[in-house]
């Protein structure tokens, strides 16, 4: 089990050392990245069929039994989070292809690049809090790295921004770490879901508590706490933008799916209330600041604030049901929305820039182009037959059958402000004529383009299928929430794997 748990996380890191070495040769090193990528998700859907077949399981790394040693678990949560990091990574791989030049690549970016997918793929699977907080430091690294990659001057503002809130959430992750440790003397989640549910002073565990939700708030980018997502995700390259957009804030997300429903259950009337009103304040405040953007990364960054809010509200209403959709949006958005800011990448190539008042034509330069634009923004937006329909509909399905009929309400007109924006990137990117009036093109120097339209490709089929299929995605969802609120099969993976 330790080799199946480990793998994910190995592969990756040995494809770093390989790009690395690799480095003075830009392209060898691209294709040794895909062929990592290739082999990551490989051994990410060798450990969903493990888990899928034979539940939760769990292993100690280096023989130390749990709670004192590190421990490495894998539920049907983590290995979708697992799968659908995997599947980001190759699609990002193949689309760095047509965009990494050959400075970048010696700057490190294949290597950056592929220690930030293992730092997803470690804090998915890590079984206590110490070692999810290594993982985030390793994810904040190397995404730091990738941002200033290049040197503009708006791309080190960008990573100032970022670095500084993502440093407040690091110091409150680690004085809530203390706190616990003082308090039950072990971060062993597994461990920790008995011992916290058995601790005397409950008021103590909810203050705790509270400061984890801030702690993962942050990186969630949820209300109050999301201002530095937008500042900085557009400032980067594409395929970074992209694999940011992705995975980064799911990270963040997972955490708080994880806590609150793993360890501080106790007094859910207090947290889980205040996460539904967060929920509801992130969704609006994310769509009405896309609404106000007229760059399409900006747009497509506020997007990101906007929908993580229907993923905590899965979360906060903490019903079997709202917990399907809130792992069902995770995978739909993961997909849908690295795929969007791949397909900003391909504009801005053709027309120059990102600012939608500038550009146009693309609908009829680019038909393609259009067309797969169209496949994720209408799923985003919730169009039926695609995964955003069905992730949102079994959301606000939850919320009436919970009587939350105003964040329902709240959801439902996100949606349609949704709707706006994407239709406002339509107009003015793919359906107006170019102001310049040229005919949007590719440049013929550079990398070549057909990598970044197989990636895009690649990730507009999956969206398609699970829209279409939606059943099984729906029932390794309905897996995913079963398990999270009868946490008894994690705890006994755990601490009894070393019998």
């Amino acid at each position: 089990m330790s080799w199946i748990l480990a793998l994910p996380l190995l592969i990756p890191f040995v494809t770093a050392i390989a790009v690395f070495l690799l480095s003075n040769s830009p392209k060898m090193s691209a294709r040794v990245s895909l062929a990592g990528s290739l082999a990551g998700l490989v051994a990410a859907l060798f450990l969903f069929a493990e888990v899928a077949s034979t539940g939760v399981v769990a292993g100690q790394m280096g023989g130390w039994p749990a709670p004192f040693g590190i421990t490495l678990v894998a539920d049907m949560l983590s290995a979708i989070m697992v799968v659908i990091t995997a599947i980001t990574a190759v699609a990002v791989a193949l689309y760095a292809l047509g965009e990494i030049g050959a400075e970048q690549s010696r700057l490190g970016y294949h290597a950056l690049f592929q220690v930030l997918i293992g730092g997803v793929s470690g804090a998915f699977l890590t079984g206590d809090l110490f070692n999810l907080y290594v993982w985030f430091e390793v994810m904040l690294i190397s995404s730091f790295g990738l941002l200033i990659l290049g040197g503009r001057p708006e791309q080190i503002d960008g990573a100032v921004k970022y670095v500084a809130l993502n440093l407040v959430s690091t110091i409150l992750f680690l004085s809530g770490i203390g706190l616990l440790y003082g308090e039950t003397g072990t971060l062993n989640m597994a461990d920790l879901s008995r011992v916290v549910a058995e601790h005397p002073d409950q008021g103590m565990m909810t203050l705790i508590a509270l400061l984890f939700m801030i702690a993962f708030g942050v990186k969630s980018a949820v209300f109050p706490l999301f201002f530095w997502l937008p500042a900085s995700y557009h400032t980067p390259g594409f395929a970074v933008s992209a694999v940011f957009a992705g995975l980064l804030t799911k990270v963040g997300v997972y955490s708080l799916i994880r806590a609150f429903t793993l360890i501080f259950v106790s007094q859910p009337e207090v947290t889980h209330t205040i996460l539904l009103w967060v929920a509801g304040f992130t969704m609006v405040t994310g769509v009405l600041g896309a609404a106000a953007q007229s760059e399409f990364r900006r747009i497509l960054s506020f997007h990101i604030v906007s929908q993580i809010g229907y993923m905590v509200l899965g979360l906060a209403l903490f019903t079997p049901l709202a917990l399907v959709g809130s792992v069902f949006y995770l995978v739909h958005h993961i997909i849908v929305k690295a795929n969007l800011f791949l397909i900003s990448g391909i504009s801005q190539r053709m027309t120059g820039s990102g600012e939608l008042y500038r550009i146009g034509g693309l609908y009829a330069a680019a038909p393609l182009l259009a067309a797969l634009f169209l496949i994720p923004a209408f799923s985003l937006a919730g169009f039926p037959p695609l995964s955003g329909f069905w992730a949102k509909y079994v959301l606000v399905k939850a919320s009436l059958d919970a009587d939350a009929w105003i964040i329902a309400g709240v959801a439902l007109l996100v949606g349609l402000l949704t709707i706006y924006s994407m239709t406002k990137i339509w107009a003015e990117a793919f359906w107006k004529d170019d102001p310049s009036g040229r005919i949007p093109k590719a440049p013929q120097d550079g990398p070549p383009l057909w990598p970044c339209y197989a990636a895009v490709v690649f990730l507009a089929v999956l969206t398609i299928c699970v829209g279409l299929v939606p059943g099984p995605f729906l029932a390794f969802a309905e897996t995913a929430a079963t398990q999270l609120l009868s946490s008894d099969a994690y705890i006994n993976a755990v601490l009894g794997a070393q019998e």
